[in-house]
C-alpha cells in the first residue's frame, strides 16, 4: 500500500474508496476528478464517481447497499445516503473449497496435555456455577482461597476462576434455551484450559447438577468436584467445604506441566468488536492470513457472530467442504431472520453507533469485513452455540454478535485461545482462555496501547503487508499459547465476561 495515499479502493469494481486519513472539504485527491464535496473522516467512504439513486454501492467488489439519493463523485457516502435494500445471494454451495497446502514445518507450542487428548494453553481451576444464586458463594470461595495463599503450594496452576452468570433458573427445563445453557456449562467444564473444576449449585434451580454430571463422566481425568449450598448447610459451610474440595482438584491439576505439543492442537476463536472502516482492510485480513497458517498446520479456527456475517454468508457457503455444510449455515441464517422478527428486531440493527462513527454503514458492509477473519480455507463444519467442535480446519459456530456472549460459546466449544480485532478499542478478557487484541489503526493503538497486543494499523501507515502482519501474528499466537501473558491477562480481565446466550422467556 502506498504510504502517502489518501484513499484506497479495495476492488476494481468498487464505486467508493476509503479515506486513509481525515480529508478536508474541497481537498483534491488523484482518484476523483473533482474536489471533495464534504470533509471525509478517516475510515469513511467517498464516492469515486457519480452514483444514481437506487444504484448498488460496492465495497470489496460486493454490494453493501443502495444509494438513497443521487451521490456526486467526491461526496461522503454514509448513513445519510446509503441504505440496505433487498438482500438476495447466490450461495453456490461448495464451489470454491480447494484445500490449503499443508505446512511442511512441524511447529510446536508449550502446552498442557489433558487426559482426553486435548491440549490447554493455560492451567486454571474453575469454580463453575449452575445458577446465578450460587455466584456470590463461588466468588467467596475464590476470595477465601486467595486470602489463605491457597495456590502458593501449587506452582503449576495459573489461578482460580469463579465462572458466574445471570441465568440457570426462571427458565424452561427443556427446549432451545435449556439445551444451549447445558452445552455451555458442560463445555466450560471440559475446556482444556481448566486443569480441574468445582461445580457449585444452589440446589433448587432448573439447571440441576445431577443433570449435568449424571450418567456420564464430564471430564476424562475425573478432576471435578460438585456440591450445592442447600445440601452443605449454607454459605459458611459451603465455603469451608469448597476450600477442602479445591485441595483435591488442585492436587491433580498441579501435576500438569507444559510440554511440546503440535500447534495442530490450538483452537482459536476469531472475534471482532468495536469495528471501524479499517477492520476489513488491516486487522481482519491479517487475522485471516494467520488463520490460514494455523489451518495449514492442522489447527482449528472458529468464526462466529452469525448476525455479523449476514450479507457475506455467500462467501462462506462457496467455501463449504460439502453442500450439506453450506446448507447448515443457511439454516442458521434463516433461524436468525425468524428470531429477530419474532423479537421485534431486524438483521440490519447492526452496525452499532460506534461502528458508524468508525465508518461502517450497513450490516452488509460490516459483515464483508468481518468474514475476512476466516481467511481462505474451506469451511469444515457448522456448529450450534457451545457445541463441541469435532472437525479440524476452519469452522463456524452460531452465536450473537455480542462479543462476550459469542466468546463464551467459542470457549464452551473448545477454543483454547481467542484473537480479537478492534478499531474503536474494545477492552476485555475471557478466562480461562487468553485473548490477543489486534488494533486496526495506529491512532487507536497509540491511545490504548496498554490494552492492545499488536498494531495492524501499520499496514496502512507504514506499508506493512498483510502477509507480514499475518506471520507476525502467527508467531505471537504460538508464544501466547506457550504461556506468554496477553495485555488483558496482565490487567486481570476475565472475571465478568462469561455471558451464556439466554434464549426464551425468563419466568
Amino acid at each position: 500500500m502506498d504510504r502517502g495515499a489518501k484513499l484506497i479502493r479495495l476492488h476494481l469494481n468498487d464505486n467508493v474508496a476509503i479515506a486513509l486519513r481525515d480529508l478536508a472539504a474541497g481537498e483534491r485527491v488523484d482518484e476523483i476528478s473533482m474536489p471533495l464535496q464534504f470533509a471525509i473522516p478517516r475510515g469513511h467512504k467517498v464516492a469515486t464517481r457519480n452514483i444514481m439513486s437506487g444504484e448498488n454501492i460496492y465495497r470489496y467488489g460486493q454490494i453493501i447497499g443502495q444509494a438513497k439519493a443521487d451521490i456526486l463523485a467526491g461526496e461522503h457516502v454514509h448513513v445519510q445516503n446509503l441504505g440496505m435494500g433487498e438482500h438476495h445471494q447466490d450461495y453456490g454451495h461448495a464451489t470454491q473449497n480447494l484445500p490449503l497446502e499443508r505446512a511442511t514445518d512441524l511447529r510446536t507450542f508449550q502446552g498442557f496435555r489433558r487426559a482426553d487428548g486435548k491440549a490447554g494453553t493455560r492451567n486454571y481451576i474453575g469454580i463453575l456455577t449452575t445458577v446465578n444464586c450460587s455466584g456470590s458463594v463461588a466468588k467467596f470461595i475464590a476470595e477465601a482461597a486467595e486470602k489463605a495463599g491457597f495456590l502458593n503450594q501449587y506452582a503449576n496452576i495459573d489461578g482460580i476462576v469463579p465462572i458466574v452468570h445471570s441465568t440457570g433458573c426462571g427458565m424452561s427445563g427443556e427446549g432451545e434455551g435449556y439445551s444451549t445453557l447445558f452445552r455451555t456449562l458442560s463445555g466450560y467444564a471440559q475446556n482444556p484450559n481448566f486443569g480441574g473444576i468445582l461445580l457449585l449449585g444452589l440446589g433448587c434451580e432448573v439447571m440441576q447438577i445431577p443433570e449435568l454430571v449424571g450418567g456420564r463422566k464430564i471430564r476424562a481425568d475425573g478432576a471435578l468436584q460438585y456440591m450445592t449450598i442447600q445440601q452443605e448447610g449454607g454459605t459458611r459451610r459451603t465455603i469451608e467445604r469448597g476450600l477442602d474440595a479445591l485441595k483435591g482438584v488442585a492436587e491433580y491439576a498441579n501435576q500438569a506441566v507444559r510440554e511440546p505439543i503440535s500447534v495442530s492442537e490450538i483452537t482459536i476463536g476469531l472475534q471482532c468488536g468495536g469495528s471501524d472502516g479499517y477492520s476489513g482492510i488491516t486487522a481482519n485480513p491479517a487475522l485471516g492470513y494467520a488463520s490460514d497458517l494455523l489451518v495449514r498446520h492442522g489447527g482449528t479456527t472458529i468464526l462466529s457472530e452469525t448476525s455479523e456475517i449476514y450479507g457475506a454468508e455467500h462467501l462462506l457457503t462457496r467455501r463449504a467442504k460439502s453442500v450439506e455444510i453450506g446448507e447448515k449455515l443457511i439454516e442458521r441464517i434463516r433461524w436468525w431472520e425468524d428470531y429477530t422478527a419474532r423479537n421485534g428486531g431486524e438483521m440490519d440493527n447492526n452496525p452499532s453507533p460506534g461502528n458508524k462513527r468508525g465508518g461502517l454503514t450497513t450490516i452488509l458492509e460490516k459483515s464483508l469485513g468481518a468474514v475476512a477473519k476466516g481467511g481462505t480455507a474451506p469451511l469444515s463444519g457448522v456448529y450450534k452455540f457451545g457445541e463441541k467442535i469435532d472437525a479440524k480446519g476452519f469452522v463456524f459456530m452460531d452465536s450473537p454478535g455480542f462479543d462476550p456472549c459469542s466468546v463464551t460459546g467459542q470457549v464452551a466449544s473448545g477454543a483454547n485461545l481467542i484473537v480479537f480485532t478492534t478499531g474503536r478499542g474494545s477492552v476485555s478478557g475471557y478466562k480461562p482462555t487468553p485473548c490477543i487484541k489486534l488494533a486496526t489503526n495506529s491512532e487507536m493503538y497509540n491511545k490504548l496501547s496498554e490494552d492492545m497486543d499488536l498494531n495492524c494499523g501499520d499496514i496502512v501507515s507504514d506499508g506493512v503487508s498483510i502477509e507480514q502482519k499475518g506471520k507476525e501474528l502467527f508467531e505471537l499466537i504460538i508464544r501466547v499459547a506457550s504461556g506468554e501473558r496477553t495485555k488483558s491477562e496482565e490487567l486481570g480481565f476475565g472475571g465478568a465476561e462469561f455471558v451464556p446466550w439466554q434464549i426464551g422467556a425468563v419466568m
